[in-house]
């Protein structure tokens, strides 16, 4: 098949990108040719809130002269209207709710516009995914064509190699944005006892405010973003992840995290209900740093517990490998072309 994807980006450790970099590699991998469109390879302002703008308008002159592909696949609904463009059967993948996530980012002057767009973008393509139950249940009632498959991890391509710096040591790994939770991160882990030690990874519009929050504590280390290589040793080396989102889909951070063997802290939303669900991992409710900071230090010395967690969850995981979700979206391509 020739298949062209656009992404708004494939760098760094953003749910996007990651399942995007993992799709294209699986597609290639199994012979079938793939162009790209993202950030990386076509002009955009690299400034906050104009970076998704300047994509959309950039991604769509770029695929304004292209000829056709078997299959047009667009992440994220950003890329929705380049993927109007050409000629093929057009996929659009949403990862979570993409206006819940717009209000909670620019609020809700900002959300209305984005629903106004995202009705248009339902009304272009021959197939929908949705990454997560709560996604899919979501979208089925806007558009008749909406499939469930969930986002999935190489388990077998992650690094082996194990990182603890501290004997207490709980990690955060992921966008540092006001949908992550960090704020609820920050303010739990400043009241943290002196020998549980924070390590943060990642990069977002929100690092400003976490650099300037841990300046006086001492076992909160900020790491920047890191690369994969790196990310994971660190996730096994720990305790704990903890990624108190106020939104969440199917975070390829948490699915890396179970197969490494890490119980996880999460809230009680979107994806995190599915994977979560039946003691394979500790759910708490949004914003609530209290709450999670009472879950961090009533489990941290239980090795019981996080054994029994992490031995749950790693055996969920294995249903989020690539060659089973790569096959779901081979499965839909075929579909599509025999329709």
């Amino acid at each position: 098949m020739k298949i062209l994807l656009i992404s708004p980006t494939l760098e760094g450790i953003g749910g996007v990108a990651q399942h995007s970099r993992d799709l294209i590699k699986f597609l290639q991998e199994s012979n079938h040719h793939v162009d790209i469109i993202s950030s990386e390879n076509i002009p955009t302002i690299p400034i906050k809130k104009l970076k998704n703008p300047s994509f959309l308008l950039s991604s769509f002159f770029k695929t304004k002269f292209m000829k056709h592909y078997d299959i047009v696949h667009a992440q994220h609904p950003i890329a929705a209207l380049a993927m109007k463009n050409i000629t093929g059967k057009k996929i659009l993948t949403i990862h979570g709710i993409y206006s819940e996530q717009i209000k909670i980012l620019h609020g809700k002057s900002s959300s209305t516009f984005s629903n106004k767009y995202e009705k248009n973008a339902l009304t272009w393509t021959d197939a929908i995914t949705a990454g997560s139950l709560e996604a899919f249940n979501h979208y089925k009632k806007l558009a008749s064509n909406v499939f469930f498959i969930p986002n999935g991890i190489n388990i077998k391509s992650l690094p082996s190699k194990i990182d603890t710096r501290y004997s207490k040591q709980i990690i955060f790994a992921g966008r540092l944005s006001k949908e992550k939770g960090i704020h609820t991160v920050i303010k739990s882990a400043k009241n943290l006892p002196k020998d549980i030690n924070l390590i943060i990874i990642g990069d977002g519009p929100e690092k400003s405010f976490v650099v300037e929050s841990i300046k006086n504590c001492q076992n909160i280390h900020y790491l920047g973003y890191q690369p994969k290589e790196k990310t994971i040793p660190l996730i096994r080396g720990s305790k704990l992840l903890i990624q108190p989102s106020i939104a969440e889909g199917i975070s390829a951070t948490l699915l890396e995290a179970m197969a490494c063997n890490t119980p996880i802290i999460a809230t009680n939303v979107g994806g995190n209900i599915e994977l979560f669900s039946n003691d394979r991992g500790i759910l708490i409710e949004p914003e609530n740093p209290e709450e999670l900071l009472n879950h961090i230090v009533s489990i941290i010395d239980d090795d019981e517990k996080l054994e029994k967690i992490s031995k749950l969850a790693f055996s969920e995981v294995q249903n989020y490998n690539w060659s089973k979700i790569g096959q779901k979206y081979l499965d839909l391509y075929k579909k599509l072309l025999n329709s």
